[in-house]
């Protein structure tokens, strides 16, 4: 039974990401350098964060620890930016046939997969180990749903990353603050809301943490130049009039 639950907890949250790399990734070496690059940079944010944690007495206030480290992970997700900015020309002359040199979004996509990648897993990790074995999680008071849940958040927290590395980088491009200031206000709100999961309050989250996934990456697909066809029709449409 814990394999059961181990095995379905670790493709519910890694599953769909793990089919994105394969398919979009895993045949260039380009996007898989990008990839580590991007995993290492949030794991430096991990480690700064850390650090601010152990120097600051702010260990009572978890939500106060939890606004540090966001920030600390939008200045790095800026600092990988200037990084790649900075590495695109090299890129190029590497990546001829690659998509990474003919489309400015896949910079944002490979580098958003590799932070979110590396994000869940260092969310899951530990959950996964206990749901190895012996027993399952939900003992003790605890609720059995709790792996469940955890693997939810952990895919769409992979997929917010991704959507939110589109938008930041493009709106770095554009010079467009009101982007930067969404991506940093709507990661926070998705930290804070998962405080209230330790009152098991597991509906609410994860139908809040969902609607602002949907919203965020229909936000992305249309900065990225996405179309769907039902509202393109209605827009080629021409209206009638009645006489």
């Amino acid at each position: 039974m814990t394999l059961m639950e181990f095995t379905g907890c670790t493709l519910t949250a890694f599953g769909p990401a793990l089919s994105m790399f394969i398919i979009t990734i895993m045949n260039d070496p380009v996007r898989v350098i990008i990839l580590i690059a991007s995993s290492f940079f949030w794991l430096l944010s991990l480690l700064f964060s850390s650090i601010l944690w152990f120097i600051f007495p702010i260990k009572e206030y978890i939500w106060v620890g939890v606004c540090l480290s966001v920030l600390v992970q939008e200045l790095f997700r800026y600092f990988l930016y200037i990084l790649l900015r900075k590495a695109e020309r090299g890129l190029k002359q590497f990546a001829v046939h690659s998509f990474v040199s003919s489309n400015k979004h896949m910079l944002s996509y490979v580098s958003g997969l590799g932070f979110g990648l590396m994000s869940g897993l260092f969310s899951l990790i530990n959950i996964l180990a206990e749901v190895g074995g012996p027993g399952t999680m939900g003992l003790r008071g605890g609720n059995s749903v709790f792996c469940l849940v955890s693997s939810i958040f952990t895919a769409l927290t992979i997929f917010l990353h991704i959507f939110w590395q589109v938008l930041f980088f493009h709106g770095l491009n554009t010079e467009n603050k009101k982007l930067m200031s969404y991506v940093f206000c709507s990661h926070l709100i998705v930290s804070e809301i998962t405080l209230f999961n330790q009152y098991y309050y597991y509906v609410l989250t994860l139908s809040l943490v969902f609607t602002i996934t949907m919203g965020t990456g229909f936000y992305a697909f249309k900065i990225a130049g996405g179309q769907l066809p039902f509202l393109n029709k209605n827009q080629n449409e021409t209206p009638t009039t009645i006489n």
